[in-house]
């Protein structure tokens, strides 16, 4: 009996590596965005707590250099939380870019896989036929024989 063999199973192959190198990537990269906004939420945190601060030098006896220094504080936590959501959302366009990549490299994948079945239906098919021939032929002549 004959053998299916697929003409271009290398190609499935490298497809089916491409989408396992997509998926490490996308799962890097859905990590650094997790972490990164992991990050912002904590200076979010500290913020307050510098915001608090602030708020209790500011009742009571009034220590000028403990008021500027606590309002300081809080200054720099602003531009410091700025510049945090800017790389949370350059990680989530990186998350994003990495996603549409596995997608794109999971529709070649299926593209060939689905290929691939349509050989194989052809093979079967082809098979089939050779069959029949065969047997047309082997009742052909146990006809003509007698």
């Amino acid at each position: 009996m004959a053998k299916f063999q697929y003409r271009m199973q290398n190609i499935l192959n490298i497809k089916m590596k491409l989408e396992e190198q997509a998926k490490i990537a996308y799962g890097l990269a859905s990590q650094k965005y997790q972490a990164e906004q992991k990050k912002l939420q904590e200076m979010l945190i500290r913020r307050i707590g510098y915001e608090k601060q602030l708020r209790s030098t500011m009742e009571g006896d009034l220590d000028l250099r403990k008021v500027r220094n606590a309002k300081e504080a809080v200054d720099s936590m602003r531009v410091l939380i700025r510049r945090q959501m800017v790389e949370v959302h350059k990680a989530e366009r990186e998350m994003e870019d990495a996603r549409i990549a596995l997608s794109n490299v999971m529709i070649e994948r299926k593209t060939h896989e689905k290929l691939k079945e349509h050989a194989f239906d052809d093979f079967k098919k082809e098979l089939r036929d050779t069959e029949s021939k065969e047997v047309d032929e082997l009742v052909s002549y146990t006809y003509n024989a007698r």
